[in-house]
């Protein structure tokens, strides 16, 4: 990938680090996977206040919940596929109680590479913006990342979901940027259709935006990082004024990014929408950027079903 990488699950394990200094309310529970999701700095701080739950997420987040009834501030951390395993208790204990559990997981999507199928949860989006409550958020870099850590600190006392991966990305928000929930960010400028995506995905939709230009095509390019709540506003002016809208995710085309932006044109202003992510299938075994092309995601896929959709559009445009 392009320009400088950072790491989002250290910027996490920083961040709630940091925040740990000032607030003693904070306490982090991992599923022992402390070094891979970082919440060992905090617990290297903090020990009295870091939980070792070990291979029981279940277990850690029926505690969670608890800690966050009795008044504490819990950030609970594992691979994003383990909690999925927890849904009965996220749906009974946290979520139907609305408490402030903030669930921050890494190593999803496709990015956890040689890992394979078993590992790659690429259904965790839609599964979590389902239950009544939950906020989801894909941050785009390691910026976003700790910018979504101090808002959920500050401003915040209900669950979250916070999707980060195993891979590096390139920081594309300058040091200024501030995260809100339901506020997306418009990273290039554009007339002819707008790309909105998260994640990785992000880097790459600006690249095939690049692409596109050579071709006379001017590509707008969304990030959006808060999926639960949407920013409607922006996906409706992109509707409105480009007309044609492609969504780059690393999850199932099904019940993520790309529902959610199809479900709000359909219901304000319809236009045709493109996604691009995975296909109802499962991931494979293989180096990380790798599979992106092998399941159609890239830079050069993302570019051709933007350039398709422009193409066909404008056919049906001189024809009408």
């Amino acid at each position: 990938m392009k320009g400088n990488t950072e790491s989002l699950r250290e910027a996490y394990g920083e961040e709630i680090a940091r925040l740990g200094e000032a607030d003693r309310d904070i306490v982090v529970l991992d599923a022992d996977l402390s070094t891979s999701t970082k919440t060992s700095i905090f617990g290297s701080k903090f020990p009295e206040r870091f939980f070792n739950m070990g291979i029981s997420e279940q277990s850690m987040v029926a505690t969670a919940a608890g800690l966050a009834l009795s008044g504490k501030k819990v950030y609970a951390s594992t691979f994003s596929v383990f909690l999925m395993r927890t849904y009965e208790q996220l749906r009974q204990s946290v979520c139907y109680n609305n408490v402030n559990a903030k669930f921050v997981v890494t190593h999803a999507g496709i990015t956890v590479g040689e890992d394979g199928a078993t590992h790659q949860i690429v259904e965790d989006v839609g599964i979590m913006s389902g239950l009544p409550n939950m906020s989801v958020v894909v941050p785009v870099d390691s910026v976003e990342t700790k910018s979504v850590i101090r808002y959920l600190h500050d401003h915040t006392n209900t669950p979250y979901y916070v999707r980060l991966t195993r891979e590096k990305f390139p920081v594309l928000n300058g040091p200024d940027y501030e995260f809100e929930p339901g506020r997306s960010t418009t990273f290039r400028d554009g007339s002819d259709m707008t790309i909105i995506a998260n994640g990785a995905m992000v880097s790459f939709s600006l690249d095939a935006a690049e692409l596109l230009k050579t071709k006379g095509i001017d590509a707008r390019v969304i990030n959006m990082a808060s999926v639960k709540p949407m920013d409607r506003e922006a996906v409706i002016k992109a509707a409105r004024e480009t007309g044609r809208i492609v969504t780059a995710e690393e999850h199932s085309i099904y019940n993520g990014l790309g529902s959610r932006v199809c479900e709000i044109t359909a219901d304000a202003y319809p236009v045709r929408v493109s996604r691009v992510g995975m296909k109802d299938t499962f991931g494979k075994s293989g180096k990380s950027w790798e599979l992106f092309d092998y399941f159609h995601m890239g830079v050069n896929d993302i570019a051709r079903i933007s350039e398709e959709l422009f193409r066909e559009e404008n056919r049906y445009e001189s024809i009408s």
